[in-house]
């Protein structure tokens, strides 16, 4: 079928018509108080929670036996998020995987109520195109505040419908694509959770030589050679019980702090005339759980910047903020993603490898328990704007230093899934789709059988 014959299939209505005829409904979040949430329930999601996908960690909890306050202000699967203050514009699209949650006042929703006159998911990439986008444009700046864009409004825009059919192939194409990413980001996570368990079971609770002492030949997470290394009983120390020849020692022990970050200018002049992009903890953090930030691009004396260069096995800690202690282990890899060079803020801390790339893997992993345990805690200093003693944490942070055969064989597990493999293959994905979205929505890419037939 012609773009033209295609054209005059399509009708626009108005969201308001569409919610009085009962196929789409348009709500907001639950504006709950301090004393209703807690740390038990269903996540109660924000904009920050919101960003290509949901990120509950950490996230509020409402609690599930008081649902029947929120009322309608649940998430449902099919379900397309929009933040509509502040940071106005990021979307998800709630999965039948997804976890339930409430909806923050930070957040509407879009929920499609007859999917043969709206499918969901092409609801969820109609959002990300110009018309959508060309209304928001003219309402988000309508107040002296942060940007945004009112329930009222979103129930008085306009939106054109094509025919079900086309719609559900505009979505099959764009969802295969946003399938495999999500695909992609799932079995990352699945190997990385595998990581901690097999760290979990050699270096904490020391299980494979746990069973060599016992009479096992062979531990099954274990490459054979490394458990026929492995000693079979163990030395007392301060800490308990480790096997014969590893060590008990501290942070510094691995790592000496490195030189302080800089973050220059954001125009370049005469004498900050490097540029290149500086991690902040923010970028840190995504770059450690999969994600490709936005670093910012900075200018920076070029002398300073060749000092600040990161080398292999280079640990970033987040040094200031409520998030302080989260930490990224630096492969050169991940350097490739970026065009500019990488470098650090200033209130991101470096620790140098002193044992090598190996040694460097445990230690970060023994750090991101500690973190995720709490213990980190007690090396922050401050309360309204909280910093990390990264001195203390050097000289008294305790650590277990296994063997090298033992640290090489769980460094050459990591590396087999870790760094800018998933990232970079995702960004491919991720461009094809964003190529290809306005192209369908407009009908300058015709779709074969569009009109059912």
């Amino acid at each position: 079928m012609k773009n033209g014959k295609l054209a005059c299939l399509h009708r626009t209505e108005s969201t308001g018509d569409l919610i009085r005829e009962g196929k789409l409904a348009i709500g907001d979040g639950y504006r709950a108080k301090n004393r209703e949430l807690s740390d038990e329930g269903i996540p109660f999601a924000r904009a920050g929670n919101i960003d290509s996908g949901f990120h509950f960690e950490g996230a509020d909890r409402f609690p599930s036996d008081e649902l029947e306050k929120v009322g309608e202000k649940v998430s449902a699967p099919g379900d397309v998020v929009f933040t509509s203050k502040g940071t106005v514009g990021r979307f998800a699209y709630v999965r039948e995987t997804t976890p339930r949650f409430v909806y923050s006042p930070q957040l509407c929703y879009w929920r499609s109520l007859d999917p043969d006159v709206i499918d969901s998911r092409w609801l969820f990439y109609w959002m990300q195109g110009g018309e959508f986008w060309l209304q928001v444009s003219g309402l988000k700046g309508q107040t002296d505040m942060a940007d945004y864009v009112s329930l009222r409004d979103q129930r008085q825009m306009d939106i054109t419908l094509p025919p079900i059919e086309e719609q559900r192939r505009i979505a099959s194409i764009l969802g295969s694509l946003d399938d495999k990413i999500e695909h992609n980001r799932r079995r990352a996570q699945a190997l990385e959770r595998l990581a901690r368990a097999i760290f979990k079971a050699w270096f904490v609770d020391f299980e494979p030589v746990r069973a060599k002492a016992e009479g096992a030949t062979s531990f099954p997470s274990m490459p054979q050679d490394v458990f026929d290394a492995l000693p079979t009983t163990f030395v007392d120390t301060e800490t308990g019980p480790v096997p014969d020849g590893w060590e008990i020692g501290v942070l510094g022990d691995v790592f000496a702090l490195g030189i302080g970050g800089q973050w220059g200018s954001d125009v370049e002049t005469d004498q900050e005339s490097y540029p290149a992009r500086c991690l902040r903890g923010i970028d840190c953090h995504e770059l450690a759980t999969g994600s490709r930030p936005n670093i910012p691009l900075r200018w920076l004396k070029p002398s300073l910047a060749a000092r600040r260069r990161l080398e292999d096995a280079v640990v970033l800690v987040e040094g200031s903020g409520s998030n302080c202690g989260r930490s990224l282990l630096w492969r050169e890899s991940l350097a490739s993603l970026y065009e500019d060079d990488v470098l650090y803020s200033n209130f991101t801390k470096r620790l140098d490898p002193l044992r090598g790339a190996s040694h460097a893997v445990v230690a970060w992993y023994q750090l991101k328990a500690a973190y995720d345990g709490g213990t980190v805690a007690q090396y922050r200093t401050g309360s309204a704007f909280p910093n990390l003693d990264i001195m203390d944490m050097l000289k008294s942070f305790p650590i277990v230093i296994p063997d090298e055969k033992s640290a090489s064989a769980f460094s050459d597990f990591v590396a087999s899934f870790s760094g800018p493999h998933t990232i970079a293959e995702n960004m491919k994905l991720a461009a094809m789709r964003d190529y290809l979205l306005p192209r369908l929505l407009s009908g300058s890419v015709e779709l074969e059988g569009a009109n059912g037939g």
